[in-house]
């Protein structure tokens, strides 16, 4: 017993240096991810659409990226994919400064922000499966689950985290002072990954084509997407939100948010292994929707900061839960494929998400993007309920 105990203890402290990468990357995504509406919004003088589509453009180059990015795994290893990724990371700081620089000039401002979506989107493509396949081909498939499920605590946390920190960094130092976190950051991911040791899939003739494998995924990828909807609400429009309402602390809802989400992660990931992925994702969808619910009817911040939280816990594990499922329907030599083209539904979420909702809010109204979205979410629970009558799992 004790043996075992000191296993899994190793094992899980191992696991740390592999997700770092998604930490490192999400992180530095999610510094500017709710500043930039802002920015967009305030500073340069453009519509919440505009502010939306320029922030879905990362989602748009992480869909195709993510196909690149698959090939890359099954066939040269995930190491690669990673190192590509924190240079792009460090090259979004970059046109992050030049975008603060050039804010005097709205329309060339805004064109550098596209400029820097498109290697942050890039980055997030090259990165997103790139640590859960590296992980399991180090630890074994029998640890799927947990590695996805920790691997998400440091995607959906360090996104959180860095959403929060972004808002901060913006009231001293602007766009400049993330631009140079972003680099520094890109940089030393970069080096860390240098001294890894790389993993190369020895299943290799097995392994069939992206678009055959994203066929068998995206059923499970179909209902990740939808309750991705209501993580885009809160990640890209809580903070404008809250200024509506003229509450206060719409940062800390990120920060609750992201506090749930990574203790839904830490204190039920064995629920997937014992439940089955389909059961979970339905427990987990209901939560979200009814989160989202408790922010589209709340009339003051305490009651949405606690909706928010709830959306977090709920939005936990559906990721694992699906995810575990979704390689399971392929061959072991597509692994990194099927994680790939599983994780573009929840990119073409975060992408569509941003214009979508933002338009709902102009021609709307503000206070209409939380029942959009959780309705969106609640379709995603019906659709998890037909996989579960579907596929008995």
């Amino acid at each position: 017993m004790h043996i075992s105990e000191k296993k899994t203890e190793n094992i899980t402290s191992s696991l740390l240096a592999y997700v770092s990468f998604t930490f490192i990357g999400y992180f530095i995504i999610g510094l500017s991810l709710s500043v930039l509406p802002i920015f967009i919004s305030k500073t340069l003088g453009f519509g919440l659409i505009v502010a939306g589509i320029v922030i879905s453009v990362q989602y748009v180059a992480t869909f195709f990226l993510r196909a690149y990015s698959g090939k890359i795994i099954d066939g040269k290893g995930p190491k690669l994919a990673v190192l590509y990724s924190m240079i792009g990371f460090s090259i979004t700081g970059i046109f992050l400064i030049i975008a603060y620089y050039f804010k005097f000039s709205p329309f060339l401002s805004l064109t550098f922000l596209i400029i820097t979506r498109l290697f942050t989107g890039c980055a997030e493509g090259l990165v997103g499966a790139s640590p859960i396949n590296w992980a399991i081909m180090a630890f074994g498939e029998k640890h799927t689950a947990k590695i996805i499920s920790y691997n998400g605590v440091a995607c959906y946390g360090s996104l959180a985290l860095g959403a929060s920190l972004g808002i901060v960094i913006h009231q001293y130092s602007g766009l400049y002072g993330i631009g140079i976190l972003s680099i520094l950051l890109g940089i030393i991911g970069f080096f860390f990954a240098k001294t890894k040791r790389n993993k190369i899939n020895k299943n290799r003739k097995e392994v069939q084509s992206f678009w055959k494998v994203l066929g068998k995924v995206t059923p499970f990828g179909l209902c990740l997407g939808l309750g991705g909807i209501g993580f885009a609400a809160i990640s890209t429009f809580i903070t404008l939100y809250y200024t509506f309402y003229h509450w206060n602390n719409g940062a800390l809802s990120l920060s609750v948010f992201g506090i749930l989400f990574v203790a839904g992660r830490l204190i039920f990931n064995n629920s997937i292994n014992k439940y089955g992925g389909i059961k979970v994702a339905i427990a987990c969808l209901l939560v979200e929707t009814l989160g989202l619910s408790m922010i589209a009817f709340a009339t003051d911040p305490t009651l949405a900061l606690v909706g928010a939280g709830v959306t977090g816990f709920g939005f936990s594990l559906i990721f694992p839960a699906l995810g575990v499922v979704a390689i399971q329907s392929v061959p072991a030599a597509n692994q990194g494929s099927a994680l790939a083209g599983y994780g573009l539904f929840i990119d073409i979420s975060l992408g569509v998400a941003g214009p979508v909702i933002g338009a709902v809010a102009d021609f709307a109204g503000m206070e209409y993007i939380f029942p959009f979205s959780a309705f969106m979410v609640f379709i995603g629970l019906i659709l998890a309920w037909f996989l579960k009558r579907k596929y008995l799992v």
